[in-house]
């Protein structure tokens, strides 16, 4: 990794995305600087404190230019990897900017977490709360392409497998494709992913399954597709303790001891005194919610 502070590697991303998203007629550059349009002549001098940006080199250009920092980077007596010089600075902010996209959304129930070894790799769990999968809590692994966003569409797996027409029954994995046939950058995002993926549960497609078996149940035999449904809820449920991964970001559960639960009961009560300090516009969204003093009836505070 070359050796550069956070402002320069921000300059480089920003100047990337400025090349390969805006339009070739206008292009900004750093500072809200507007610069003139390429159809302008050449000769006209630019205004104060105006900057063009490099035009983007020829592909022979980048690799010639990929292979002379790659030599740099490399042994002498080893062969230099063609890997793009820009590449990890463009894919971790890339990332980044998903992820912080993805908090705004609040997607319910959905609660995801970035590996701590790698950025490609997501954990996550879903909660469903009606339908056929309703008190399901489902974790999963997403894991992106090392060419996001110019690749394949991420790959979703459960772990474990869950009985459902559009998921592998071995595997686990989701049929993304079916709902991203391809993938198309800056257009579709991580938290459509998985704005699919709680929706899978909720509307269910049996067109062209992955589990034949499921979505022939569904169809002509709900009381049995229910029953399956229901081994796969306690499955999942009794290894929601297990780590999928050994990974320290990795989501899994811990059963609360009687002291601890009642720390937890006694700090919900003390912000419900104060509820000018929470979020209670949202609180369906926030993931907060109260319980009466000396009982665990869940309750909340009508809005005005």
């Amino acid at each position: 990794m070359l050796n550069v502070t956070h402002q320069l590697k921000k300059k480089l991303f920003l100047t990337d995305l400025d090349e390969r998203e805006s339009p070739t007629s206008t292009r900004k550059v750093l500072n809200n600087q507007d610069v003139s349009s390429s159809s302008a002549s050449t000769s006209e001098p630019q205004s104060k404190g105006h900057k063009s940006l490099p035009s983007l080199p020829s592909p022979e250009e980048e690799e010639s230019m990929n292979l002379s920092i790659a030599r740099k980077r490399s042994p002498s007596n080893s062969t230099p990897l063609p890997a793009k010089a820009y590449g990890p600075y463009f894919l971790e902010y890339t990332l980044m900017a998903e992820y912080n996209q993805l908090r705004s959304k609040r997607l319910p129930g959905v609660y995801v977490l970035p590996a701590a070894k790698s950025p490609l790799v997501w954990y996550g769990v879903i909660f469903i709360r009606m339908g056929s999968y309703q008190d399901g809590a489902f974790k999963f692994t997403m894991t992106v392409p090392d060419n996001y966003p110019d690749g394949e569409c991420p790959k979703l797996v459960f772990k474990p497998p869950i009985f459902h027409p559009v998921v592998n029954i071995e595997t686990g994995e989701l049929d993304v494709k079916r709902a991203f046939p391809k993938w198309r950058r800056s257009v579709n995002h991580l938290w459509q992913v998985l704005l699919y993926t709680r929706r899978i549960f909720y509307k269910i497609d049996t067109r062209d399954p992955l589990n034949p078996e499921a979505a022939n149940l569904y169809e002509n035999d709900k009381e049995t597709f229910k029953q399956k449904v229901n081994e796969c809820l306690r499955t999942c449920h009794n290894e929601l303790h297990i780590p999928v991964d050994d990974d320290p970001h990795c989501i899994h559960f811990v059963e609360l001891e009687p002291q601890k639960i009642d720390e937890v009961k006694e700090t919900i009560l003390e912000s419900q005194s104060k509820p000018g300090k929470l979020p209670t516009a949202n609180a369906h969204k926030s993931g907060l919610s109260w319980m009466k003093k000396g009982s665990s009836d869940i309750f909340t505070i009508e809005q005005s």
